[in-house]
């Protein structure tokens, strides 16, 4: 026994999930539909009057023993401040209402419930692992998903979200692909959950794609407080050959850094490795603690989704931490999850903006969304636009748009792009074997 929550998303929906996701949608919008009054909702009437704020919600998990992303919904509420500051959004004020997702799946439905019960046009910049709680919800309002952190099938299946980056299927089968280069054996230490599992399907996607074997799969309790285990193993597993350098590939998400303390006290046992892993395990605040140059993750790749954090075309999100939350030690401009809000509130407001001085609403933002319309991120992302169904849609993720990924590398305790521009992943992703 595991000890799973078997509640989980998965990272890859088997090849029916489309159509599942489809029916189930359609199922819940015509059960809220005929039983208005016991769903609390009807679909598409959300959003209040022409004059009033507009209202949306980000939700993040807080304070929790797994991976926490307070950072989320602080930059949500400085974007709030910083647009109103400005004149808001078509002379309207932006309301931002937050909820601590507390990964479980009870808290998850408990957001979506009060994003309904507050009439937001749309959830935004938002991180849960728990998607079959709370997108039956959000669909069942018709309210779409702007953003999310891509860790769950239903964010690349469902036709109310629209997700800005390929999620963790894109940094993994990125990170393969670069490693099986540069390294003999290769041992991935990942959660042993449901989500989990997918993982090595990615990562070997990448190995494969360049002939490389499998990775050693080891996994871990998602909550766990130790690693020695884990950390024999994947070091075992990855210098089994004498004259290859092997790597190993800690994903973890918060606990990554609870991984690699038990790493470097047993990895002078062992025949030198390298270190990779992906942003959202590790980024330059667990850099720096760790160590900096002299620390486990000098020299390491690490695949992200987006440029550097020194690169200027983040000055725009800089500029609302600097008037709106300078003091505000939660919200870190390296953060995969801040980063990922910013453009997720670009993407609503250039839906807001095209819908201009009309009705705002779920309904208007999604419509806005699903007529084609075309959203420039300033070169943080290619330009994004979602489609019914989309180049994934083969292996069960048409909403998934963006399969760009950069290729970033630890040097001298700094987190700097390794290569120039994106790498575009759509075919290696669609020769994963789902």
């Amino acid at each position: 026994m595991t000890g799973r929550r078997h509640d989980r998303s998965t990272f890859l929906p088997p090849l029916t999930r489309p159509v599942r996701a489809g029916i189930r949608t359609a199922g819940v919008l015509v059960a809220c539909a005929s039983l208005a009054v016991g769903c609390g909702l009807i679909p598409g009437v959300s959003g209040g009057d022409e004059d009033g704020p507009i209202t949306v919600m980000t939700w993040a998990p807080q304070d929790t023993n797994s991976t926490n992303k307070p950072g989320m919904p602080a930059f949500a509420r400085a974007y709030a401040r910083w647009v109103n500051s400005h004149g808001g959004i078509n002379g309207r004020k932006l309301h931002v209402a937050t909820c601590n997702e507390r990964n479980d799946s009870v808290s998850a439905a408990r957001c979506a419930r009060r994003a309904v019960k507050e009439n937001a046009v749309a959830v935004v910049g938002s991180y849960s692992q728990h998607a079959n709680s709370f997108f039956p919800i959000l669909e069942g309002a018709g309210i779409p998903f702007i953003g999310g952190y891509g860790i769950t099938d239903d964010e690349f299946t469902s036709p109310l979200s629209y997700p800005v980056n390929g999620g963790q299927p894109a940094l993994l089968a990125a990170l393969g692909q670069e490693l099986a280069d540069d390294c003999g054996p290769v041992s991935l230490v990942r959660p042993d959950t449901i989500a989990g599992d997918q993982l090595p399907v990615m990562l070997n996607a990448g190995l494969k794609a360049r002939g490389h074997t499998v990775a050693d799969d080891v996994p871990a309790a998602e909550e766990a407080t130790e690693f020695s285990a884990q950390t024999r193993s994947a070091l075992g597993g990855a210098t089994g050959e004498a004259d290859r350098t092997g790597c190993v590939v800690p994903a973890l998400g918060d606990r990554t850094g609870t991984f690699m303390d038990s790493f470097r006290r047993a990895r002078a046992e062992y025949p030198e490795v390298r270190t990779g892993t992906v942003l959202g395990s590790v980024d330059q605040t667990v850099i720096d603690a760790s160590g900096g140059r002299s620390g486990p993750y000098e020299g390491s790749f690490i695949t992200g989704w987006y440029p550097v954090e020194t690169d200027p075309r983040w000055d725009g999100m800089k500029k609302v931490i600097r008037e709106q939350a300078f003091t505000d030690t939660r919200i870190d401009p390296a953060d995969a999850g801040v980063q990922t809000t910013w453009i997720a509130y670009t993407v609503l407001k250039a839906a807001l903006d095209k819908i201009g001085g009309g009705e705002v609403s779920a309904d208007t933002v999604r419509r806005t969304l699903d007529d084609g319309l075309e959203i420039d991120t300033g070169g943080l992302t290619p330009a994004l636009r979602w489609k019914f169904q989309d180049r994934l849609a083969s292996i069960g993720f048409p909403r998934l748009v963006n399969t760009d990924v950069t290729l970033q590398v630890v040097r001298e305790g700094r987190l700097v792009a390794a290569r120039e521009g994106f790498i575009d992943m759509t075919k290696t992703l669609q020769g994963a074997d789902v």
